[in-house]
């Protein structure tokens, strides 16, 4: 095994080098204060490694996203949302056999306790449909309060199903509450995507029709959002199951930590700021020389990414779902317009292409999601419902590796011991 050797105050100390499956290298720092007395400082973790896993791999220097060794790229085009979801929670992609009893098992689990209704029943209509999701996931525990067995294999995968099968439901009611339509439950007839969308908006004393192509698109974008490596949210889901919080506790908490603007808001960010440009008489050209200009705090949204140092392979995906869906739907929105009208310029702009300033995949859902009619304050709970496999999968992994409950650490920065005061004195 190699070794790195860090110097510090003219002492060596050595630690060996992880080598993953992807030749990507880690060093081992665990004894680093043990040995030297010294920790390492890291704001916003961009540099260190918290876990091993096996489940996502994601190369941003060559915009390359795999799924347990599948490329994003294939999955998105032959697999369907629910294989995905087994795959990525149990390793391997399923038989038939394996899929079909899966998707039984959780259509058997896609009814919620009635008394949740009362829950819903106490939140105002204005309240953000991710405060009412995260809350109403939480809520599971009450109606659910055994804790998972993890040593067990049918505990683990009963609570799997469970969360698979509630889950789109409560998304739905959370829909459903905001724009004042009847709770429902879903169709056994229907597949898991489009069963989703008919409990979102099925109208009372209406029969219910969609498009393919809508419900192709959909399943396209929970696919590329089903996992993506150890984000913020996934990383919070980790971290808050390595105290053995239980799954749906844990679900909770990844919610809320995705409802962050800086994270699953970032398609809500899109869509508000085409609504300004429009406002502002809808010239592209104006707003593409502001989002180049370092003295002007506008920002264009949607545009580069974090990780992907290339163009985000999710975004070449559902860019062709997205034209799609807009051609079939025939969507006359000026909004929508403009958003053509960014993407266009962006990738023709040299500033743009020299410093791979690409519409990401935020860009595009936010587009999508727009045109099928879902309201703004709805796209990170769509977000939350691609990433619900991901999240099941990372603390799944994390309990049966039976990783160290999370505990960083720190640089004291505040004062020195100081000598306390009586009030009178101070």
């Amino acid at each position: 095994m190699s070794k790195a050797t860090i110097e510090i105050n003219g002492k060596k100390y050595e630690f060996p080098v992880v080598e993953g499956t992807e030749n990507e290298l880690g060093i081992d720092i665990k004894k680093l204060r043990a040995e030297a007395g010294v920790i390492t400082l890291d704001r916003g973790y961009k540099n260190t490694g918290s876990c091993e896993s096996a489940i996502t791999f994601l190369n941003g220097e060559e915009g390359v996203l795999r799924y347990r060794g599948y490329s994003i790229e294939a999955l998105a085009e032959k697999a369907d949302f629910l294989e995905v979801a087994y795959l990525l929670i149990f390793g391997e992609l399923p038989t038939k056999t394996q899929l079909d009893k899966f998707y039984a098992d959780i259509k058997e689990e896609s009814t919620v306790d009635e008394e949740m209704k009362k829950i819903l029943d106490g939140f105002p209509k204005s309240a953000h449909p991710m405060g009412v999701l995260s809350s109403l996931t939480s809520a599971l525990i009450a109606f659910n309060p055994s804790s998972v067995n993890v040593e067990s294999e049918e505990d683990m995968y009963k609570a799997i199903v469970k969360i698979l099968g509630k889950f789109p439901v409560l998304a739905a009611w959370t829909l459903r509450k905001k724009n004042s339509l009847p709770l429902n439950y879903g169709d056994d007839s229907l597949g898991y995507v489009e069963n989703l969308h008919k409990m979102m908006f099925e109208k009372p004393g209406k029969s219910y029709k969609v498009d393919k192509e809508v419900i192709e698109a959909l399943d396209k974008l929970l696919i590329l959002h089903a996992d993506h490596e150890q984000n913020c949210s996934t990383s919070t889901v980790r971290m808050v199951g390595s105290s053995h919080a239980g799954l749906f506790a844990s679900i909770s908490a990844g919610i809320s930590a995705l409802w962050g603007p800086l994270h699953g808001g970032a398609n809500q960010a899109v869509i508000e700021m085409l609504e300004r440009i429009k406002e502002d008489g809808g010239d592209t050209k104006k707003f593409m020389a502001k989002a180049k200009d370092k003295e002007d705090p506008f920002r264009l949204m949607g545009f580069g990414h974090r990780v992907y140092k290339n163009f985000d392979p999710r975004a070449k995906i559902i860019k062709k779902s997205a034209d799609e869906v807009l051609a079939q739907l025939g969507v006359d929105d000026p909004v929508l317009d403009i958003a053509k009208g960014l993407e266009k310029e962006a990738l023709e702009d040299q500033y743009f292409v020299d410093r791979k300033l690409y519409p990401n995949v935020d860009f595009y859902s936010g587009i999508i999601y727009r045109a099928l009619g879902i309201p703004v304050e709805m796209f990170t709970v769509m977000f939350a419902l691609g990433r619900l496999p991901g999240w099941i999968a990372q603390w799944r992994e994390m309990r049966l590796m039976k990783e160290p409950i999370g505990r960083p650490r720190q640089i004291y920065t505040g004062e020195n011991l100081r000598e306390f005061k009586e009030v009178e004195k101070r």
